[in-house]
C-alpha cells in the first residue's frame, strides 16, 4: 500500500466548522488578509489556511460563516469528494487558482483532524522524522534596487541566503554585487506571472543571460518562453524550475523543459492527496524539491515547514519564519536551518 493509499483511508469525524480572519501589513504596504478553517469533530480541532491574495474573496466568506454540512465520518478521499460538490465561493473568486488555496484549507485542516482524531503526528503517519529544515529569505531590493535591504538582513542574520525577484532595473554594478555575496540560490525570474498583484518583468533574453552567467550555482525560477529567451537559457536548462505552472502532478510531467527542481507550494495543490502524489513523482524521478511560502500568516507557514522538513529539508526552501514578512525585521528570528517540532496532528 502506498503512502496516498494509506492517507486516503485515513479516516475523520467531523461535527461542524468555524472560520475566522487574519491580517497584516507587509513591508511592501500592502494588506495581507487569510482565513483559517476549523473542523471540529470528536473533542478535537483541525485547522487549515485559506492563503487566497485577493481581499475581496476572503470578506463574503468569513461572513457567510459556516454554511456548508461537512458532519459525519469520512476517509480523507471521500472528505475530498465531498468538496467536490461544494461551491466554496458564492460567485467565481478574481483569481481562478483562489478555489484550489481554499480547498487546501479544508483539505489540511481535515488532515490536521484525523490525525489528531487518530492520535498520532504527520511525521509519524509517514514513517520520516522532520529534520533541521534549510530556509531562504526571499527580500525586495526597493526601488531604485540596492544592497540596502541585504544589508539590513545581514545586521541581524549574516548566514542569510536568498531567493531574489530579478529585475530589469538592476544594473551590472547591482548584478555584480549580489552574486559577490554567494547567498543567491534562487532567482525568480516572474515569467510565469501573466498578470495579477505578482506579475514579474515581461521576459527578456539579455536579463536571463545576464542572470544566467552571474548566478551560475542558483536555480533559474519561471522564465517566460521566448525565442530570444530560449537561446539566452539553452545552455542552462538543466537550473530552469518551476513554480507558479505547478499546480497537479499532471503540471509535473508536462512542462518543459523537464525540471531537474520544482518549487512545491502545497496550497497550490488543493487537494492533500495530489500533494503527495507530487512527492512520490518527484522522489521516484529524482526531481530536486523545494518549498515554497504564500504569505501565510497563521497555521498555514507551520505546515508547509512541517512538510518541507519531511520531504526536501535542506533545499532553497522559500517557507522562512513569517516574521521575515514583517514591515520591521525583529532580531531574535530562528536563523536557518530551522528546528522543526514533531507535533500530534498536522502542524
Amino acid at each position: 500500500m502506498t503512502l496516498c493509499d494509506r492517507l486516503a483511508g485515513l479516516t475523520l469525524s467531523v461535527e461542524g466548522y468555524t472560520l475566522s480572519g487574519l491580517e497584516r501589513t507587509t513591508p511592501a504596504g500592502w494588506t495581507r488578509k487569510s482565513t483559517v478553517v476549523t473542523l471540529r469533530g470528536g473533542g478535537h480541532e483541525g485547522q487549515g489556511e485559506d492563503v487566497t491574495y485577493q481581499p475581496e474573496d476572503h470578506e463574503p466568506f468569513q461572513a457567510a460563516g459556516s454554511v456548508h454540512d461537512l458532519s459525519g465520518r469520512w476517509t480523507l478521499a471521500e472528505f475530498s469528494q465531498r468538496l467536490d460538490g461544494l461551491p466554496l465561493f458564492a460567485s467565481p473568486p478574481l483569481d481562478p487558482k483562489s478555489t484550489l488555496y481554499r480547498r487546501w484549507a479544508f483539505e489540511s485542516a481535515a488532515l490536521d483532524l484525523a490525525l489528531r482524531q487518530a492520535g498520532t503526528s504527520l511525521a509519524a503517519f509517514v514513517g520520516r522524522e522532520p529534520q533541521p529544515l534549510t530556509y531562504v529569505v526571499s527580500l525586495g531590493l526597493g526601488s531604485p534596487p540596492s544592497l540596502a535591504p541585504l544589508e539590513g538582513l545581514w545586521a541581524s542574520y549574516p548566514d542569510a541566503r536568498l531567493k531574489l525577484d530579478a529585475d530589469l532595473d538592476w544594473t551590472d554594478e547591482l548584478v555584480a554585487q549580489l552574486a559577490g555575496t554567494g547567498k543567491v540560490d534562487c532567482v525568480d525570474l516572474k515569467g510565469q506571472y501573466t498578470k495579477g498583484p505578482f506579475r514579474g518583468t515581461d521576459p527578456d533574453g539579455a536579463l536571463y543571460q545576464r542572470v544566467a552567467e552571474a548566478f551560475p550555482e542558483a536555480w533559474l525560477e519561471d522564465p517566460g518562453w521566448t525565442p530570444e529567451t530560449k537561446a539566452a537559457l539553452a545552455e542552462h536548462l538543466q537550473r530552469v524550475t518551476y513554480d507558479a505552472p505547478i499546480c497537479s502532478l499532471s503540471d509535473l510531467e508536462q512542462v518543459w523543459p523537464r525540471p531537474q527542481a520544482v518549487n512545491i507550494k502545497p496550497s497550490r495543490f488543493g487537494r492533500v492527496l495530489e500533494l503527495f502524489r507530487a512527492y512520490a513523482w518527484c522522489e521516484a524521478n529524482g526531481v530536486v524539491m523545494y518549498g515554497g511560502g504564500q504569505f501565510e500568516l497563521g497555521v498555514g507557514r507551520s505546515q508547509i515547514q512541517l512538510l518541507a522538513s519531511l520531504f526536501h529539508p535542506t533545499s532553497a526552501n522559500d517557507v522562512a519564519p513569517s516574521g521575515f514578512n514583517l514591515p520591521e525585521l525583529a532580531s531574535d528570528l530562528p536563523a536557518s536551518p530551522l528546528r522543526v517540532e514533531n507535533q500530534v496532528g498536522f502542524r
